[in-house]
């Protein structure tokens, strides 16, 4: 017995090391030609296994054009093109049905400076497309933020009230992180959805592993859409943006597991994020993913699950300005059964 045991342990063992001196690394920086503006469309930039880890530039959310307070987007940006994503990145072995497992390791700004601005008809408490009213739109103003590496933090600048300034602990997480929507969609970048988007929430962040709905084959992931540091829903319509480089590892694919909307992870909470309009449509798929993964997942009942999770869950917006809203629900892992 002992024997057949060590046996199994040497076999585990050496799979694993194969496993590890199999996975490659991979750094690389898009051209301005192969950053894309929707979910869904465009070749793979890259072909990775799981295990793989991947350092990626990403551009920031104004193609990099806000560089000082004269740079509105109006004038500045795009038509069209915001929130570039790197990628489409090809996952071999994933399939529709499947669920690829990413983790975020590091994110590191590219730049000294990060920005954050006002624009026409954006932001949560002024009129827009989805919301008007004969009430003033948001003025054209930039904000810009020198970013201090050593001590981790940004500083405010005040535009209207001279010598007042702010420094804020840098929270750096990923904007923007999705893979292709199914039955041959394309979606904007500036969208969050059901394969993920724009979601804008706090908790894609270093050191949380990311679950996200393989619909297409190879998943076709991408991300981008740095944020240094943002406060729950993005309400002016901006966070603070900068370009980065973002270190993920393509943890697995699990095989046949099927979920409907991003799930996140982190040593305390499990996580599940809903992306819709209004705000509680999107709080209701949230919460009711989170309920079907305890039950899926852990063995609760569907009434004791919801029960619990309505006395124990912290819940997060992420965003209240992009074209759908996105709510986190957080159940903390230390309710979960014993085995």
């Amino acid at each position: 017995m002992r024997f057949k045991t060590a046996l199994v342990l040497s076999l585990v063992a050496v799979f694993a090391l194969c496993s590890l001196a199999a996975a490659e690394t991979y750094k690389f920086k898009p051209t301005r030609d192969q950053l894309w503006y929707l979910f869904g469309c465009g070749r793979p930039v890259l072909k990775v296994n799981p295990g793989d880890r991947l350092i990626l530039w990403t551009e920031d959310a104004n193609n990099g054009n806000t560089k000082t307070l004269q740079d509105i987007q109006t004038v500045s940006g795009l038509p069209g093109k915001v929130n570039p994503q790197t990628g489409p990145i090809y996952v071999n072995g994933a399939e529709p049905g499947d669920t690829l497992v990413l983790k975020i390791e590091d994110i590191q700004p590219a730049e000294n400076q990060g920005w954050s601005w006002f624009e026409p008809r954006s932001g949560f408490l002024f009129s827009n497309n989805f919301h008007p009213t004969f009430g003033t739109t948001a003025p054209q103003t930039v904000w810009l933020y020198p970013v201090n590496k050593e001590k981790g933090t940004v500083t405010f600048q005040a535009r209207n009230m001279p010598g007042f300034t702010a420094e804020i602990p840098m929270r750096p997480f990923v904007g923007t992180i999705a893979t292709a929507p199914p039955n041959g969609e394309c979606v904007h970048t500036s969208t969050p959805w059901w394969s993920g988007g724009n979601m804008d929430c706090v908790d894609t962040a270093i050191g949380n592993t990311i679950y996200l709905p393989v619909s297409v084959p190879g998943a076709m992931w991408s991300t981008g859409d740095v944020h240094l540091v943002q406060g729950d829903g993005e309400v002016c319509g901006t966070a603070v943006e900068c370009r980065g480089w973002v270190t993920i590892q393509v943890l697995s694919v699990i095989k046949g597991k099927k979920i409907r909307t991003p799930r996140f992870e982190n040593d305390e909470y499990l996580m599940s994020a809903g992306s819709a309009r209004p705000l509680d449509s999107a709080y209701k798929i949230a919460y009711e993913d989170m309920i079907n993964w305890l039950v899926d997942d852990y063995g609760f009942d569907w009434q004791d699950a919801l029960t619990l999770a309505s006395q124990v869950s912290p819940v997060r917006v992420g965003n209240v300005v992009d074209t759908n809203f996105t709510v986190v629900v957080k159940f903390p892992k230390k309710y979960l059964p014993t085995k």
